[in-house]
């Protein structure tokens, strides 16, 4: 099976069953290349094509949550 970080696939299997991350991981889980949502099936040539994927829907939702934040504070002493 193709490698993917084992907390990717846990975050996409702890989303609703509805949610196309959860189908892929599902899939990937199962060892199948197939995977329907919404109707409509997707197959994939590999099973690193699915890790690919869900990597890169893992990045764009928790990007804020990874991207670091910068605060700039300005103080100034009374004259």
């Amino acid at each position: 099976m193709a490698a993917l970080d084992p907390a990717i696939l846990a975050w996409a299997l702890a989303l609703p069953s509805s949610n196309r991350w959860r189908g892929l991981a599902e899939a990937f889980a199962a060892g199948t290349t197939r995977v329907s949502f919404d109707g409509r099936t997707v197959e994939y040539r590999r099973l690193v094509e699915i890790s690919t994927a869900l990597a890169a829907g893992y990045a764009a939702e928790n990007s804020r949550a990874r991207r670091p934040s910068t605060t700039f504070a300005s103080f100034t002493r009374p004259e």
